[in-house]
């Protein structure tokens, strides 16, 4: 099978991996993150030796642990903390074989870029099918959205898309580097598209969520567009609107998007499912201390041209985030403070005057159901919520405090935005001309961005090494460099893994100013730290 080379130290297949008595290499990504570098096939062990570890004391707890191929993620612990307690760990044992009954995935192929697969492998359309269904495939894990398999057993590369598409469509088959993949949703994606299938993938409702669990057969059979399965139910969500008893805020005008957004849930992004949360965490903390709620309590985050809501009963709400009129009963009132609402009245958020995303929360917090622990609605993954329509109700469940006095200032949400970047996981793919490129440079932000991720316009960030590289974990703010040389922020619904290289990560703290940056606004990049692996 050929192999996917390119990572510094490692022969074909990337990572250099560990030899029997042998520690792994430890890659600083970002100030509490490190990614672990193992033997292909053996990250699922390894991401059970961490938490072990973890749960013994000898480690912080992780926020997630993701295993890839031949690299483990693990988000909330330093790339020195974890390297000094894998001192002495023996590599695990045990084999990643396939199991289980082989599933066959009906497809169409007719992908966008079938004909430059076949270019690429010296065929035709026919040829690459006839490989594609001639291959059993084995997952050898799952990532970048929840139930997005990630299969083994093709023989031959295909290098990624130079530039990603803003929206791959739910079904399609792709082909990166030596992996299969099926998309559970639209997404964006910058994989080589040759089919669709219906199936469905994953289902929040069933156990285990995932259809094809790592180590599950997957064989493709090809159908005409006729013979394609129906797709099957929808995935089970969460209604926006509750029972009329409990519901108190009415929808009156949605905006462009407005969504139910609170801290996120961290601790699924093995499954394939990302954080998300609200963009501007201190804004949304702040909205919420300021009507007395929990900070993690659920709220709106609306994008640049605001909502409207009629409360049904009495209220207190609160508006931050980027800067905009509030109207109360169609009168202005005061931004960033506790606003008590009658029964009846009409809350209304304008347009923002400067940045892109507002927060109203509302005292007792939004009780809209949760998925996998959060209320947040995850534009990647699909899951929690579905953005605001006119006409839908909302409940609010009951206050826990009472309204606070909270002094605080506005930050400038006009730019340039400066942020700092820490070195890491995969800058030596880039080497110190790249580095000196990103953070010399002028870049603003695209119209194209979303909350999957910042995507800047600027001087390409050129590559020092330019073979495919195998999927991997990826934190939030990290940056990664496609092929085109422009570099995108990782935001709070990016998915868990990703093929293009992450040349340093952003602070955390500065992230919240980017999500208020509008399209044209200037980023400029200032490092911190220095890459050190351990």
């Amino acid at each position: 099978m050929a192999q996917i080379g390119g990572r510094r130290g490692g022969g074909p297949g990337g990572a250099p991996g560990e030899r029997p008595g042998e520690r792994p290499r430890v890659r600083p990504a970002g100030a509490d993150a490190a990614l672990l570098e193992v033997a292909p096939g053996s990250a699922a062990r390894w991401r059970e030796v961490v938490l072990t570890l973890a749960r013994a004391g000898r480690l912080p707890m992780p926020r997630e642990v993701v295993p890839a191929e031949s690299t483990v993620l693990v988000d909330g612990v330093a790339a020195g903390p974890l390297a000094d307690a894998l001192r002495g760990v023996s590599a695990p044992t045990g084999g990643a074989d396939a199991s289980g009954d082989v599933l066959e995935i009906p497809t169409v192929y007719d992908g966008a870029d079938l004909e430059e697969v076949a270019l690429l492998w010296g065929t035709d359309a026919r040829g690459v099918l006839e490989r594609h269904t001639a291959t059993e495939f084995r997952v050898a894990f799952c990532g970048f959205a929840p139930g997005f398999p990630y299969l083994l057993g093709l023989d031959g590369d295909v290098p990624r898309r130079p530039t990603p598409r803003t929206s791959v469509p739910a079904g399609a088959v792709g082909l990166a580097g030596r992996y299969c993949g099926i998309y559970p949703d639209a997404s964006p994606g910058g994989w080589q598209l040759i089919g669709r299938t219906t199936t469905r993938l994953f289902d929040v409702t069933a156990e285990p969520p995932a259809l094809l669990p790592p180590g599950s057969r997957v064989r493709f059979t090809a159908v005409s567009p006729g013979e394609l399965p129906a797709p099957g139910p929808a995935r089970d969500k969460p209604p926006t609107q509750p029972a009329s008893a409990r519901a108190q805020l009415v929808v009156l005008r949605a905006g462009a998007l407005t969504t139910v957004q609170d801290l996120g849930r961290p601790g699924s992004a093995h499954l394939g499912v990302p954080r998300s949360g609200a963009l501007d965490v201190r804004s949304a903390r702040l909205a919420n201390r300021l009507v007395g709620n929990h900070e993690g309590a659920a709220l709106l985050e609306t994008t640049l041209d605001g909502v409207a809501l009629r409360c049904e009963r009495a209220c207190t709400v609160a508006v931050t985030g980027a800067g905009a009129t509030v109207t109360v009963a169609g009168r202005s009132v005061e931004w960033g403070v506790a606003l008590g609402v009658p029964a009846a009245a009409v809350v209304e958020v304008g347009a923002a005057v400067s940045g892109v995303r507002s927060y109203l929360a509302v005292a007792g917090g939004l009780d809209v159901p949760a998925v996998l622990g959060s209320r947040s609605t995850d534009r990647l993954a699909h899951l929690g919520p579905q953005p605001l329509r006119d006409g839908d109700r909302l409940a609010v469940g009951a206050p826990v405090g009472r309204a606070a006095f909270v002094d605080f200032s506005v930050p400038r949400a006009d730019g340039p935005v400066v942020l700092r970047l820490r070195p890491g996981p995969r800058d030596d793919r880039f080497g110190a001309a790249g580095l000196a490129t990103l953070t010399s440079a002028r870049y603003v932000v695209s119209a194209s961005s979303n909350r999957v991720g910042a995507r800047l316009s600027g001087p390409a960030v050129a590559r020092a090494v330019e073979d495919e590289m195998a999927s991997e974990g990826m934190v939030l703010g990290s940056v990664q460099v496609p092929p085109d040389g422009q570099p995108v922020v990782l935001l709070a619904d990016h998915p868990t893994t990703g093929g293009y290289p992450v040349i340093g990560v952003v602070e955390p703290a500065d992230l919240d100013a980017l999500a208020q940056a509008r399209p044209g606004t200037g980023v400029r990049f200032t490092l911190v730290g220095t890459h050190r692996t351990a």
